[in-house]
């Protein structure tokens, strides 16, 4: 882990995690084409917080929210073949849930979800 402890992790809302996922993908369009340390540096650590909010007991309910972004992040840092995902987009999805944890509204833990 780069800087944050699974402890301290799942102390987060999913908006405040969401929010810190999106710096690193920020980070990475960033640096993208420009610096490719910098680059892979920011696309590893957004993985690993994506893979650290999939594992909080609290999102279960989620997790195909959460493995969903995880896949198209995935796919946009690998040059979006697969979804036609850009990293400048899924830069303004994350900054959504800056925008809610800024303003400590709280996302429902068990909010039912789609079929």
């Amino acid at each position: 882990m780069t800087g944050v402890s699974k402890e301290r992790w799942w102390t987060l809302t999913l908006a405040e995690q969401f929010s810190n996922i999106g710096s690193e993908v920020g980070r990475a369009a960033k640096w993208e084409g420009k610096d490719e340390n910098s680059f892979w540096g920011a696309v590893g650590r957004a993985l690993e917080l994506l893979d650290l909010t999939r594992m909080d007991k609290r999102w279960k309910n989620r997790r195909a929210e959460i493995d969903r972004a995880r896949e198209v992040f995935s796919d946009a840092a690998l040059g979006g073949h697969e979804y036609e995902s850009f990293l400048p987009d899924l830069e303004r999805y994350f900054m959504q849930f800056a925008l809610l944890a800024r303003s400590r509204v709280a996302i429902p833990e068990d909010r039912p979800r789609g079929n």
